[in-house]
């Protein structure tokens, strides 16, 4: 099966964004990919580094942005991961991937479930944590396990979606540095991040599959604050961890990957790792802390 990660940056407006995003599924469908995956909230800019309830009213058109990637998607004949912003009442909202089919019915959504906080990545002021749970999301092309970017810091959350049946983990993100850090610091954090998520698709025998944004985007409201410079390397690995493809760090791009969805009961049937879980003794994940 092939697949295309569509590794992009915000260009400027939410009209220009989403037209170069329509340009580059029309492509990966002429290349002839099964499976497209856009990066977290990619129809406009990573709005979460700022606190503005202004920034609240992208959400009011969830509805008309689930018709138009619907259509979107059958009309490229393409399994469509997206990012939305949704409204399910005033006040209440959520970071949903919403799935679409090659004939354009929903598939499913997944509503984030970790919720970040740091400086510049204000998301607790936006999103709800989800309620959906860890489900995954039967297409026709397989069964897709979609978590959103601080997700993908959690074993848990790897670990449920393939016990539930899972065939890919797919992390649509938006992750970068600010351009002050040391490069000692950028460093660190790149390979931690690659490497946590190499780590699900080794415990876990599946792939995983991660497309993450690119370019500086300042700070909407305070331009002496430096933005967040994303940090693209999206990429694709197979159940063994190893990288079968991956993006530039600063290029906006189409990456391409071929997956073996055959390859996980191989890998299973030499390591069984679920086999020898002990289920019996893992009460103490339910606690905040065990100390």
């Amino acid at each position: 099966m092939k697949i295309a990660l569509l590794q992009m940056k915000y260009q400027g407006s939410h009209k220009k964004t989403i037209e170069k995003t329509v340009e580059n599924i029309r492509q990966a469908s002429r290349d002839k990919s099964s499976l497209v995956i856009l990066q977290e909230l990619h129809q406009g800019e990573y709005f979460c580094q700022s606190e503005d309830t202004k920034n609240f009213e992208y959400a009011k058109n969830f509805d008309d942005d689930v018709i138009f990637w619907s259509k979107v998607a059958k009309q490229y004949g393409v399994v469509l991961v997206t990012s939305l912003f949704e409204q399910r009442t005033a006040g209440l909202y959520h970071n949903t991937a919403v799935v679409f089919d090659k004939d354009g019915t929903m598939a499913g959504k997944y509503r984030k479930m970790h919720i970040p906080d740091d400086p510049s990545f204000h998301e607790k002021f936006y999103f709800t944590p989800g309620d959906l749970g860890f489900k995954p999301i039967k297409t026709s092309i397989g069964t897709l396990g979609i978590l959103l970017c601080w997700d993908q810091w959690y074993p848990e959350a790897a670990r449920i979606m393939s016990l539930n049946g899972a065939q890919i983990l797919i992390y649509p993100t938006a992750i970068g540095w600010f351009d002050n850090d040391s490069k000692e610091e950028k460093k660190k954090q790149l390979k931690a991040w690659k490497i946590i998520q190499q780590s699900h698709a080794i415990a876990n025998s599946i792939p995983v599959v991660c497309v993450n944004r690119v370019g500086l985007e300042r700070h909407p409201r305070d331009l002496r604050e430096q933005g967040i410079r994303f940090w693209g390397n999206s990429f694709v690995c197979d159940g063994w961890g190893s990288i079968l493809a991956k993006g530039e760090k600063d290029k906006e791009e189409i990456v391409y990957a071929k997956l073996d969805l055959k390859q996980s009961k191989e890998i299973r049937d030499i390591w069984p790792f679920f086999r020898d879980r002990r289920i019996d003794a893992y009460k103490d994940i339910l606690q905040r802390y065990c100390w």
